[in-house]
């Protein structure tokens, strides 16, 4: 059991992306609770990743962070096995699905790579999900496409190919406490989709990081650490202080 004896923390990473993504929050979060690893490598759709998050995770109650991608798979564990779910929390993620051009830019890249060698995403791709200033940061973009060339080119057809349908309609079906984190700078996912899910899951927060592109657990792992670490601590459920209040009062 880690220092903070909390519940276990179930980390998602996003498209193309491995657990060496929370590399820089481990420490912190082990300060709360265990950390595990979802695996989202070996399913073509959202419902197949959800189903082996659950299968394979042992504990019967965690906290559950998605990142991106993972935050649509995150939110099908919720629905599926709400209690399971202590908590969620969604980063730089959205309820949309995706647009006709996003289908086809994934569609182009999957053709691409299933005849030619692949090595990890693109430096235009990596670049432009990241703050404008790291555009030119040449070992942030080194590290990003490590983790793409680590999971390999049938992970990218995979996930390329996977269908990212809009769950708007659907979000008020989750009932854990959520916390919506999103990053200032993002030019993947806007504020815009964020408040979208803070509106449309019944009473969920949202937090910013600033600054920050969508590489989030990267780019200011500190702050979003110290973000989702602030807002675990002030749940009842998990022990937080008005539980321990009321215990208190007896």
């Amino acid at each position: 059991m880690a220092l903070g004896g909390g519940p276990a923390l179930v980390l998602l990473p996003g498209f193309m992306a491995d657990a060496s993504l929370w590399d820089d929050m481990r420490e912190a979060l082990e300060g709360f609770g265990p950390v595990l690893h979802g695996e989202l490598g070996q399913d073509d759709s959202i419902v197949g990743m959800a189903q082996r998050v659950l299968a394979s995770t042992p504990c019967p109650s965690f906290v559950l962070i998605g990142f991106s991608m993972g935050g649509y798979v995150a939110r099908e564990v919720a629905r599926m096995a709400p209690e399971r779910v202590a908590a969620l929390v969604l980063v730089a993620t959205s309820a949309r699905g995706d647009t006709p051009e996003q289908e086809r830019r994934k569609q182009a890249g999957a053709g691409g790579a299933a005849t030619l060698a692949f090595r990890g995403l693109s430096r235009a791709a990596i670049a432009s999900s990241l703050h404008p200033d790291r555009a030119g940061d040449e070992a942030m973009i080194a590290r990003v496409r490590s983790m793409g060339e680590r999971l390999g080119r049938d992970v990218f057809l995979r996930q390329s190919m996977l269908a990212r349908i809009g769950d708007a309609d659907r979000l008020g079906e989750i009932r854990c406490p959520t916390l919506v984190v999103a990053a200032a700078q993002d030019r993947l996912r806007s504020l815009e989709e964020a408040a979208e899910l803070r509106d449309g899951i019944p009473g969920a927060e949202m937090r910013i990081v600033d600054p920050s592109g969508h590489m989030v657990p990267l780019e200011n792992p500190r702050m979003l650490a110290a973000t989702v670490l602030s807002w675990l601590r002030t749940l009842p459920s998990l022990g937080g202080p008005e539980a321990v209040r009321s215990t208190a009062g007896g």
